[in-house]
Protein backbone atom coordinates (compact mmCIF):
# COMPACT_ATOMS: atom_id res chain seq x y z
CA UNK A 1 0.00 0.00 0.00
CA UNK A 2 1.09 3.32 -0.77
CA UNK A 3 1.43 6.14 1.74
CA UNK A 4 -0.33 8.97 1.48
CA UNK A 5 -0.80 12.41 2.80
CA UNK A 6 -3.60 14.68 3.00
CA UNK A 7 -3.90 17.68 4.38
CA UNK A 8 -5.18 21.66 4.13
CA UNK A 9 -6.70 24.38 5.05
CA UNK A 10 -9.71 26.70 5.08
CA UNK A 11 -9.31 29.46 2.86
CA UNK A 12 -11.00 32.28 5.68
CA UNK A 13 -8.37 34.33 6.05
CA UNK A 14 -4.28 34.37 6.05
CA UNK A 15 -2.57 31.48 7.72
CA UNK A 16 -0.85 32.13 10.95
CA UNK A 17 1.85 30.72 13.06
CA UNK A 18 -0.16 28.21 15.02
CA UNK A 19 -0.77 27.19 11.39
CA UNK A 20 2.57 26.80 10.89
CA UNK A 21 3.89 25.07 13.99
CA UNK A 22 1.08 23.07 14.05
CA UNK A 23 0.95 21.44 10.70
CA UNK A 24 2.72 23.84 7.86
CA UNK A 25 6.00 23.08 9.07
CA UNK A 26 5.60 19.35 9.67
CA UNK A 27 3.87 19.03 6.38
CA UNK A 28 7.27 20.89 4.34
CA UNK A 29 9.48 18.27 6.73
CA UNK A 30 6.99 14.90 5.63
CA UNK A 31 7.21 16.07 2.32
CA UNK A 32 10.77 16.33 1.82
CA UNK A 33 11.52 13.13 4.02
CA UNK A 34 11.34 10.79 0.52
CA UNK A 35 8.79 8.68 2.91
CA UNK A 36 5.50 9.21 0.94
CA UNK A 37 4.36 8.46 -2.51
CA UNK A 38 1.92 11.05 -2.81
CA UNK A 39 1.11 14.19 -1.22
CA UNK A 40 -2.00 16.35 -1.29
CA UNK A 41 -2.78 19.72 -0.29
CA UNK A 42 -6.00 20.93 -0.20
CA UNK A 43 -7.51 24.36 -0.02
CA UNK A 44 -10.59 23.40 1.14
CA UNK A 45 -13.00 26.43 0.06
CA UNK A 46 -16.36 24.31 -0.23
CA UNK A 47 -15.62 23.76 3.75
CA UNK A 48 -14.78 27.57 4.77
CA UNK A 49 -18.12 28.53 2.54
CA UNK A 50 -20.28 26.59 5.37
CA UNK A 51 -19.54 29.27 7.68
CA UNK A 52 -19.48 32.46 5.16
CA UNK A 53 -22.07 31.18 3.18
CA UNK A 54 -23.25 35.06 2.90
CA UNK A 55 -19.59 35.79 1.77
CA UNK A 56 -18.01 34.23 -1.04
CA UNK A 57 -15.68 36.72 -1.89
CA UNK A 58 -14.14 36.51 1.41
CA UNK A 59 -13.45 33.02 0.54
CA UNK A 60 -12.32 33.53 -3.00
CA UNK A 61 -9.68 36.40 -1.74
CA UNK A 62 -8.12 34.28 0.63
CA UNK A 63 -7.49 31.32 -1.73
CA UNK A 64 -4.62 32.87 -3.61
CA UNK A 65 -3.92 34.34 0.49
CA UNK A 66 -3.47 30.58 1.22
CA UNK A 67 -1.78 29.56 -1.62
CA UNK A 68 1.07 31.76 -1.09
CA UNK A 69 1.38 30.76 2.06
CA UNK A 70 1.76 27.07 1.54
CA UNK A 71 4.71 28.10 -0.84
CA UNK A 72 6.01 30.73 0.73
CA UNK A 73 6.44 27.82 3.61
CA UNK A 74 7.91 25.22 1.23
CA UNK A 75 5.36 23.26 0.17
CA UNK A 76 6.30 22.61 -3.31
CA UNK A 77 4.17 21.78 -6.32
CA UNK A 78 6.73 19.91 -7.95
CA UNK A 79 6.55 16.97 -4.93
CA UNK A 80 2.88 17.85 -3.25
CA UNK A 81 -0.31 18.39 -5.19
CA UNK A 82 -2.14 21.62 -3.97
CA UNK A 83 -5.55 21.54 -5.38
CA UNK A 84 -8.84 23.38 -4.77
CA UNK A 85 -11.53 21.48 -2.73
CA UNK A 86 -14.94 22.38 -4.87
CA UNK A 87 -12.86 22.24 -8.10
CA UNK A 88 -13.02 18.34 -7.66
CA UNK A 89 -17.03 17.72 -7.22
CA UNK A 90 -16.86 14.02 -6.64
CA UNK A 91 -16.06 14.71 -3.42
CA UNK A 92 -19.45 16.30 -3.15
CA UNK A 93 -20.84 12.69 -3.89
CA UNK A 94 -18.88 10.95 -1.51
CA UNK A 95 -19.50 13.17 1.74
CA UNK A 96 -23.54 12.62 0.55
CA UNK A 97 -22.86 8.94 0.48
CA UNK A 98 -21.06 8.71 3.97
CA UNK A 99 -23.63 10.79 5.41
CA UNK A 100 -25.47 7.98 5.85
CA UNK A 101 -23.00 6.02 8.02
CA UNK A 102 -23.41 8.70 10.70
CA UNK A 103 -26.20 9.70 13.10
CA UNK A 104 -27.66 13.06 14.04
CA UNK A 105 -26.47 12.78 17.89
CA UNK A 106 -22.78 11.53 16.81
CA UNK A 107 -22.13 14.48 14.67
CA UNK A 108 -23.49 17.38 17.72
CA UNK A 109 -21.25 14.88 20.06
CA UNK A 110 -17.92 15.89 18.30
CA UNK A 111 -15.64 18.19 20.33
CA UNK A 112 -14.18 20.41 17.86
CA UNK A 113 -17.66 21.03 16.12
CA UNK A 114 -19.46 21.73 19.77
CA UNK A 115 -16.48 24.08 20.04
CA UNK A 116 -16.48 25.84 16.91
CA UNK A 117 -20.38 25.62 16.71
CA UNK A 118 -19.98 27.92 20.31
CA UNK A 119 -17.42 30.73 18.90
CA UNK A 120 -19.45 31.17 15.90
CA UNK A 121 -22.26 31.41 17.70
CA UNK A 122 -24.54 29.13 15.33
CA UNK A 123 -25.83 26.91 18.67
CA UNK A 124 -29.87 28.08 18.05
CA UNK A 125 -29.09 28.13 13.90
CA UNK A 126 -26.93 25.53 12.97
CA UNK A 127 -26.33 25.62 9.16
CA UNK A 128 -26.00 21.85 7.99
CA UNK A 129 -23.20 22.19 5.94
CA UNK A 130 -20.97 23.56 9.22
CA UNK A 131 -22.67 20.14 11.36
CA UNK A 132 -21.46 17.49 8.38
CA UNK A 133 -17.87 19.43 8.27
CA UNK A 134 -16.28 15.68 9.74
CA UNK A 135 -18.18 14.04 7.44
CA UNK A 136 -17.05 15.92 4.33
CA UNK A 137 -13.16 15.50 5.28
CA UNK A 138 -13.55 12.40 5.22
CA UNK A 139 -14.43 12.41 1.66
CA UNK A 140 -11.19 14.20 1.42
CA UNK A 141 -9.55 12.33 3.18
CA UNK A 142 -10.62 8.85 1.54
CA UNK A 143 -10.97 10.29 -1.76
CA UNK A 144 -7.22 10.40 -2.14
CA UNK A 145 -6.32 7.00 0.35
CA UNK A 146 -4.22 9.05 3.07
CA UNK A 147 -2.64 7.06 5.16
CA UNK A 148 -1.71 9.78 6.68
CA UNK A 149 -3.08 13.08 8.05
CA UNK A 150 -1.00 15.99 9.68
CA UNK A 151 -3.59 17.81 12.11
CA UNK A 152 -2.99 19.65 14.90
CA UNK A 153 -4.41 18.57 18.82
CA UNK A 154 -7.98 20.17 17.83
CA UNK A 155 -8.45 18.20 14.77
CA UNK A 156 -8.04 14.46 16.46
CA UNK A 157 -11.36 14.37 17.08
CA UNK A 158 -12.22 14.95 13.31
CA UNK A 159 -9.97 12.21 12.39
CA UNK A 160 -11.36 10.17 14.71
CA UNK A 161 -14.91 10.47 13.05
CA UNK A 162 -13.17 9.79 9.94
CA UNK A 163 -11.87 6.39 11.19
CA UNK A 164 -15.35 5.23 12.47
CA UNK A 165 -17.22 6.08 8.61
CA UNK A 166 -14.82 4.38 7.34
CA UNK A 167 -15.08 1.24 9.28
CA UNK A 168 -18.91 1.37 9.22
CA UNK A 169 -18.59 1.76 5.27
CA UNK A 170 -15.65 -1.17 4.72
CA UNK A 171 -18.14 -3.24 7.56
CA UNK A 172 -21.16 -2.69 5.20
CA UNK A 173 -19.53 -2.72 1.31
CA UNK A 174 -16.41 -4.57 1.93
CA UNK A 175 -12.82 -3.15 2.44
CA UNK A 176 -12.57 -0.18 0.15
CA UNK A 177 -11.72 3.00 1.86
CA UNK A 178 -8.27 3.71 3.99
CA UNK A 179 -8.50 4.06 7.40
CA UNK A 180 -5.70 7.04 8.23
CA UNK A 181 -3.89 7.73 11.12
CA UNK A 182 -2.67 11.02 12.43
CA UNK A 183 0.47 12.73 12.86
CA UNK A 184 0.77 15.55 15.73
CA UNK A 185 4.10 18.01 15.67
CA UNK A 186 6.73 16.09 17.61
CA UNK A 187 7.08 19.31 20.05
CA UNK A 188 4.08 19.37 22.54
CA UNK A 189 4.35 23.52 22.85
CA UNK A 190 3.14 23.32 18.84
CA UNK A 191 -0.51 21.33 19.16
CA UNK A 192 -2.15 24.17 20.20
CA UNK A 193 -0.58 27.43 20.62
CA UNK A 194 -2.62 30.14 22.42
CA UNK A 195 -3.44 33.27 21.45
CA UNK A 196 -1.48 37.04 21.58
CA UNK A 197 -4.14 37.53 24.39
CA UNK A 198 -3.80 34.55 26.34
CA UNK A 199 -6.81 32.60 24.91
CA UNK A 200 -6.60 29.29 24.75
CA UNK A 201 -5.98 29.05 20.78
CA UNK A 202 -4.82 31.17 18.00
CA UNK A 203 -7.76 32.66 16.21
CA UNK A 204 -8.46 34.23 12.81
CA UNK A 205 -11.82 34.99 14.12
CA UNK A 206 -10.52 36.33 17.19
CA UNK A 207 -8.32 38.48 16.41
CA UNK A 208 -5.30 37.08 18.39
CA UNK A 209 -3.06 36.16 15.87
CA UNK A 210 0.27 36.55 13.90
CA UNK A 211 0.23 35.71 10.37
CA UNK A 212 2.77 34.93 8.18
CA UNK A 213 2.17 37.67 5.95
CA UNK A 214 2.95 40.14 8.94
CA UNK A 215 5.24 42.61 8.32
CA UNK A 216 8.31 43.01 11.10
CA UNK A 217 6.80 46.12 12.34
CA UNK A 218 3.54 44.29 12.75
CA UNK A 219 4.73 41.37 14.54
CA UNK A 220 7.09 43.51 16.90
CA UNK A 221 3.52 45.32 17.76
CA UNK A 222 2.13 42.24 18.26
CA UNK A 223 4.85 40.44 20.14
CA UNK A 224 5.33 43.18 22.37
CA UNK A 225 1.64 43.73 23.58
CA UNK A 226 1.58 40.06 24.55
CA UNK A 227 -0.42 38.74 27.46
CA UNK A 228 2.04 37.35 29.94
CA UNK A 229 1.76 36.24 33.75
CA UNK A 230 -0.82 39.00 35.12
CA UNK A 231 0.43 38.49 38.79
CA UNK A 232 4.22 39.29 37.62
CA UNK A 233 3.69 43.15 37.54
CA UNK A 234 7.42 43.44 39.45
CA UNK A 235 10.43 42.64 38.15
CA UNK A 236 11.11 40.85 41.53
CA UNK A 237 8.16 39.09 41.49
CA UNK A 238 8.38 35.45 40.66
CA UNK A 239 6.64 34.33 37.19
CA UNK A 240 4.74 31.31 36.16
CA UNK A 241 5.84 30.45 32.66
CA UNK A 242 3.33 27.31 32.35
CA UNK A 243 0.38 29.33 30.84
CA UNK A 244 2.59 32.08 29.66
CA UNK A 245 1.87 32.65 25.92
CA UNK A 246 5.44 34.57 25.97
CA UNK A 247 7.58 31.05 27.49
CA UNK A 248 5.04 28.47 25.25
CA UNK A 249 6.11 30.73 21.57
CA UNK A 250 9.51 30.50 22.58
CA UNK A 251 9.12 26.79 23.67
CA UNK A 252 8.01 26.64 20.07
CA UNK A 253 10.38 28.67 18.35
CA UNK A 254 13.47 29.02 19.81
CA UNK A 255 16.70 27.16 19.93
CA UNK A 256 20.30 27.11 21.75
CA UNK A 257 21.68 29.11 18.86
CA UNK A 258 18.76 31.45 18.87
CA UNK A 259 20.03 32.35 22.96
CA UNK A 260 23.89 32.38 21.33
CA UNK A 261 22.66 34.97 19.29
CA UNK A 262 20.27 36.97 20.95
CA UNK A 263 20.41 36.53 24.47
CA UNK A 264 23.65 34.69 25.46
CA UNK A 265 23.68 35.01 29.46
CA UNK A 266 21.70 32.47 29.33
CA UNK A 267 22.36 28.77 28.10
CA UNK A 268 19.09 27.55 26.86
CA UNK A 269 15.26 28.23 27.42
CA UNK A 270 15.06 26.28 30.78
CA UNK A 271 17.86 28.69 32.24
CA UNK A 272 15.69 31.50 31.21
CA UNK A 273 12.39 29.83 32.63
CA UNK A 274 13.97 29.65 36.01
CA UNK A 275 15.01 32.85 35.94
CA UNK A 276 11.97 34.03 35.69
CA UNK A 277 10.11 31.52 37.63
CA UNK A 278 12.42 32.73 40.75
CA UNK A 279 11.84 36.96 40.11
CA UNK A 280 14.44 39.31 38.87
CA UNK A 281 13.39 39.15 35.26
CA UNK A 282 11.63 41.54 33.05
CA UNK A 283 8.88 40.95 30.51
CA UNK A 284 9.93 43.13 28.34
CA UNK A 285 13.15 41.67 28.19
CA UNK A 286 11.78 38.37 27.63
CA UNK A 287 9.27 39.80 24.85
CA UNK A 288 12.35 41.50 23.43
CA UNK A 289 13.70 37.97 22.97
CA UNK A 290 10.82 36.27 21.68
CA UNK A 291 10.38 39.14 19.18
CA UNK A 292 13.96 38.30 17.94
CA UNK A 293 13.49 34.93 17.34
CA UNK A 294 9.77 35.20 15.36
CA UNK A 295 11.61 37.77 12.99
CA UNK A 296 14.21 35.62 12.53
CA UNK A 297 11.99 32.78 11.58
CA UNK A 298 9.17 34.63 9.60
CA UNK A 299 11.58 37.32 7.29
CA UNK A 300 12.47 34.58 4.74
CA UNK A 301 8.61 33.08 4.79
CA UNK A 302 7.64 36.50 4.45
CA UNK A 303 10.51 37.53 1.58
CA UNK A 304 9.38 34.45 -0.70
CA UNK A 305 5.83 35.40 -0.57
CA UNK A 306 6.40 38.89 -1.88
CA UNK A 307 8.08 37.72 -4.58
CA UNK A 308 5.41 34.71 -5.33
CA UNK A 309 2.66 37.54 -5.22
CA UNK A 310 3.71 39.41 -8.04
CA UNK A 311 2.83 36.83 -10.41
CA UNK A 312 -0.23 35.60 -9.01
CA UNK A 313 -1.42 34.05 -12.97
CA UNK A 314 1.26 31.43 -12.04
CA UNK A 315 0.07 30.56 -8.56
CA UNK A 316 -3.78 30.09 -9.96
CA UNK A 317 -1.99 27.83 -13.00
CA UNK A 318 -0.43 25.99 -10.03
CA UNK A 319 -3.83 25.29 -8.66
CA UNK A 320 -5.63 24.86 -12.10
CA UNK A 321 -2.96 22.02 -12.89
CA UNK A 322 -3.19 20.56 -9.42
CA UNK A 323 -7.28 20.37 -8.94
CA UNK A 324 -6.75 18.74 -12.69
CA UNK A 325 -4.97 15.52 -11.25
CA UNK A 326 -6.74 15.77 -7.73
CA UNK A 327 -10.10 15.37 -9.67
CA UNK A 328 -8.79 12.68 -11.59
CA UNK A 329 -8.00 10.21 -8.45
CA UNK A 330 -11.05 11.12 -6.42
CA UNK A 331 -12.66 9.84 -9.86
CA UNK A 332 -11.33 6.49 -9.37
CA UNK A 333 -11.93 6.40 -5.69
CA UNK A 334 -15.92 7.44 -6.71
CA UNK A 335 -15.71 4.83 -9.13
CA UNK A 336 -14.48 1.86 -6.38
CA UNK A 337 -17.10 3.32 -3.86
CA UNK A 338 -20.08 3.10 -6.41
CA UNK A 339 -18.95 -0.11 -7.14
CA UNK A 340 -18.60 -1.52 -3.68
CA UNK A 341 -22.16 0.03 -3.09
CA UNK A 342 -23.61 -2.18 -6.02
CA UNK A 343 -24.69 1.48 -7.69
CA UNK A 344 -22.72 1.39 -11.06
CA UNK A 345 -25.48 0.69 -12.72
CA UNK A 346 -24.24 1.41 -16.09
CA UNK A 347 -20.83 0.43 -15.69
CA UNK A 348 -21.00 -3.07 -17.30
CA UNK A 349 -22.93 -0.46 -20.42
CA UNK A 350 -19.41 1.36 -21.10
Amino acid sequence: MKNIILTGDRPSGKLHIGHYVGSLKRRVELQNSGKFDEIYVMVADAQALTDNFDNPEKVRANITEVALDYLACGIDPKKSTIFVQSHVEQLTELTFYYMNLVTLSRLERNPTVKTELKQKNFETSIPMGFLTYPVSQTADITAFKATTVPVGEDQLPMLEQAREIVRSFNGLYGETLVEPKAVLPENKSCLRLPGTDGMAKMSKSLGNCIYLSDSADEIKRKVMGMYTDPNHIKVTDPGNTSNNPTFIYLDAFSTDEHFKTYLPEYANLDELKAHYERGGLGDMKVKKLLNAVMQETLEPIRLRREELAKDLDAVWDMLYQGSEKARAVAAQTLSEVKKAMRIDYFADRK
